[in-house]
This record gives C-alpha cells, sequence and structure tokens, in this order.
C-alpha cells in the first residue's frame, strides 16, 4: 500500500499535467477565433484579446498549483509565446524576428533583475548570519507594545532587505519570541509589515526594484511609505494585541551571541553598489542603461569583493535561481501583452489593482503597468506592494512565511483574523490621495516595444 503523502503528490502532479494540457489546448483552439475576427483584428473572448485570458490563466494556476509555480509559468509563457507567434504576431513584429527583437528590448531589464534578485538572496543570509535579527528582540517591551515594535522592526528591515527576507527574519524571531505559538492573524502582519516596508524603498520589494531598474525615480517611489506608515498602525496594533492575548512575549536574546559587523558591512557595500551604479547609469550615461545590466553587475562585483572577507552561503542560490526563473517567465508574459487594450491609468485603476494582487502575483501586473505608463508611481508601488497581504499567496512573502507555518494556509482563517489588513490597504491609499493627490510622473523611459510598422496586431 503506498504512503498517502506519495498518493497526494501523485493525484496534485496529475491535476497540474491536466491543467497545463488545458492551458495549452485553449492555445490551438483560437485559430477558429481569429478566423472569426475581423481582418487585422486580434482574436478576442468577450472583448478580452486572448493574450490577456491566457495570461490571466497562467496567474490564476500559479495560486492553485502553487506547489509548481516554475512550471506552470514556463507552461504559461510557451502558450503565451506560442500563441502569438501562429496568430497575433508580437509587438515587434510577426514570426520568430518579432520575438527575437521583443527579447532584444528586454534582455537588459531581466538580466538585471535575474542578478539582483540572487543577489540580494545572499545579501539577505549575510544579514541573518551577522546575528543583528538575533539581537533585535531584547530591545522589545513585554506587552503587546513589544509585538507591535517587533512589526515595526521588519517593516524597517524590509526597506534594505528584500520583503521575502524581512518576513522570514520577523517569522523566525516570533517564533522565540512566542514560544512558537503564533497567532494566524500576527503572521499575516508579519507577511504586511514586510511588504509595507518594502513598498516605498527600490531595494526592499521586486515590484520597487523593477520600477526602478525602468528608470523610475527612487523619490517617486519613496511616496507610498506615506500609506505604508497609516497602514502598518492600523494592521499592527490590533495584531500585537491579538497575539499577546493568544502568546506573551519572551524577548531573551540566545546567550553568547555577538554580531559580526563584518557582515553588516559587506550588506551596506552591497546596497550601495546597487545604488551607484543606478544613480550613475540613469543619471550620467542613460544612452547605455539599456545595453548591459550594469546595476545587477554592480551588486554581484560587491558581493565577489566582500567573499574575501566573509564567505557567502552559496547554498542559497540555487534555490534563488529557480525562483527568479519563476518570477521573470512571469515578467516576460506581462511584457507580451498588448496594454494599450488595458484600463487607463488612473487612481481607482491603482486601487483596483491592489486587490487584484492579492490573488494574482504582483511581479507581473507590475510589469504591465510599466509597461502601459502613466501611473502615480508611489501609489503604484503601496498598491501592488501591500495590497497582496490580503491572502497568504497574494505575495512571495506570504508564500515563504506560510512555509514556515502551514497552519496559515488557509484562505478562510487569513481572512477572518487578518481583516484589519484590508481596511488598513484602504485607509492607507486614501490618505495617500488626500495628502500628495494622484499627480501620474512623467515617462520614465520610452517604450522600447511600441509597435513597428509591419508589425502584426
Amino acid at each position: 500500500m503506498e504512503p498517502d503523502g506519495l498518493n497526494k503528490r501523485r493525484t496534485t502532479a496529475a491535476r497540474l499535467l491536466k491543467g497545463g494540457v488545458l492551458l495549452s489546448a485553449l492555445m490551438w483552439v483560437l485559430p477558429a477565433w481569429a478566423a472569426a475576427a475581423g481582418a487585422g483584428e486580434p482574436p478576442a473572448l468577450l472583448g478580452i484579446p486572448v493574450d490577456f485570458l491566457l495570461f490571466a490563466a497562467t496567474l490564476l494556476s500559479v495560486a492553485v498549483f502553487h506547489h509548481y509555480t516554475l512550471r506552470v509559468a514556463l507552461i504559461g509563457l510557451a502558450a503565451i509565446a506560442g500563441y502569438q507567434f501562429l496568430f497575433a504576431g508580437f509587438r515587434a513584429g510577426p514570426g520568430f524576428g518579432g520575438f527575437l527583437t521583443h527579447l532584444s528590448h528586454e534582455w537588459v531589464i531581466l538580466s538585471n533583475l535575474f542578478l539582483l534578485l540572487v543577489g540580494f538572496a545572499l545579501l539577505s543570509r549575510h544579514f541573518e548570519e551577522s546575528q543583528v535579527p538575533a539581537v533585535l528582540p531584547k530591545f522589545l517591551p513585554d506587552d503587546w507594545k513589544g509585538g507591535f515594535l517587533l512589526l515595526a522592526m521588519i517593516f524597517v528591515l524590509s526597506s534594505f532587505l528584500d520583503n521575502i527576507a524581512a518576513a522570514i527574519i520577523g517569522g523566525t524571531i516570533a517564533a522565540t519570541v512566542f514560544r512558537k505559538k503564533v497567532h494566524i492573524g500576527y503572521l499575516a502582519a508579519i507577511v504586511a509589515a514586510s511588504n509595507a516596508g518594502g513598498a516605498g524603498s527600490v531595494v526592499g520589494d521586486t515590484t520597487t526594484t523593477m520600477m526602478w531598474i525602468a528608470g523610475v525615480s527612487p523619490l517617486h517611489v519613496l511616496e507610498a511609505y506615506v500609506a505604508a506608515f497609516v497602514a502598518l498602525f492600523i494592521f499592527g496594533i490590533p495584531a500585537a494585541i491579538q497575539q499577546h492575548r493568544y502568546s506573551p512575549i519572551r524577548k531573551e536574546p540566545p546567550r553568547g551571541t555577538h554580531i559580526d559587523w563584518s557582515r553588516v558591512v559587506i550588506v551596506a557595500l552591497i546596497l550601495a553598489a546597487a545604488i551607484a551604479a543606478n544613480v550613475a547609469i540613469n543619471t550620467g550615461f542613460p544612452a547605455l542603461a539599456d545595453r548591459f545590466p550594469f546595476i545587477g553587475a554592480a551588486v554581484w562585483a560587491a558581493i565577489l569583493l566582500g567573499a574575501a572577507w566573509r564567505r557567502p552561503d552559496w547554498k542559497v542560490v540555487p534555490e534563488a535561481v529557480k525562483g527568479s526563473i519563476f518570477l521573470l517567465s512571469l515578467v516576460l508574459c506581462a511584457s507580451l501583452m498588448p496594454v494599450e487594450k488595458l484600463p487607463a491609468a488612473s487612481w481607482p485603476t491603482a486601487l483596483g489593482l491592489g486587490f487584484v494582487s492579492a490573488v494574482f502575483d504582483n511581479i507581473p501586473l507590475t510589469a504591465l503597468a510599466l509597461k502601459q505608463g502613466g501611473y502615480d508611481w508611489g501609489f503604484l508601488a503601496y498598491a501592488v506592494g501591500f495590497g497582496g497581504s490580503m491572502i497568504w499567496f497574494g505575495s512571495s512573502a506570504g508564500v515563504a512565511l506560510s512555509n514556515m507555518y502551514p497552519e496559515a494556509k488557509s484562505v478562510a482563517l487569513w481572512l477572518r483574523h487578518s481583516w484589519y489588513i484590508a481596511v488598513a490597504y484602504v485607509v492607507g491609499f486614501f490618505v495617500l490621495l488626500l495628502v500628495l493627490d494622484w499627480h501620474p510622473n512623467d515617462p520614465h523611459k520610452p517604450s522600447s516595444t511600441a509597435p513597428v510598422a509591419g508589425a502584426v496586431k
């Protein structure tokens, strides 16, 4: 008799295979739609371009088959690229030549993002091994305010670490100070704090890093902190009180804990390299920005330089590479979308994207918005960055923390015990709107994927 675990894995694999077959089959029924469409008009269903339907199916499959996200993303990318190759054509031109032209426009952004994602995984491990997270709890008060201050610490950590790393560090500290009894509402608050803290920093979240690489000013992204600070208090206080009633704090750090200042310096060196390279390229040599991934290369130069001082934990690289390929697959899918068919950029659209990001991954949503343009980037950074906190699989930080705490993998329990996160999102958004008003930023750079003469539309 086979173990239940093996049967469950086989059942899930079978569901994934069926989903992949269904997604691929959808691509092959499109010739009928194409024949029914008018000459020069792309196929559509109920007025929605088929490209978006395939993209939505891919994102929905990512949410359902969250244990097989990489395979789902690659199947979706193959379906979208195959459909455009055979029926709709690419924005840069028809056929294989159009696809190669599209890749030639996107390779620098994709390379920069890949190098940064893997590099920041090493940066996060440097910070963790510096023992700073182990020392932080001794500064926490003994009552519910200690739980709130821990969320504030996670918020600050996420401003210069990846929000996934901040959530994992926060979850590790919470397991210690709350004796491994962490309320689901507080777990959701850890995710929300990491997402809110990264929303206003170009090195704090993959979405904001994408904006930065694309040429969006860090000052435009910084505006998101107006909403994020408000949201932190709205969700942080009830979550801390909730956790204190469930399991009070115990803040003693492990004996013999000493900060490794060398690793702290290496973290600062890597961040400084990323910032200096971005500023130099986008202000001093903007013509070179689309020719080589200078920012990612600068980060890795700093990592290799620091390796002579403290050896990085190279064991994190394979998993970071796998996760990066998954995210880049979704970004490439988003880059293939006909963004001219999207609703016009506005503050209601940005508000809605926050709710959408709770169900669909915020990385491709950000890629779509960058292609479309016309947004106030501070509003968008807050919406797609923080909005995913409303459901456990709505952000990578939520998925990572839920892997540490499997009991959090329940949409019903997450919504029931962390309803205040949705309230915090809406209130924070409208405070930002009231304080700064909606002011679409100038184009961050000319679109590199504008339709060219002869392109199929």
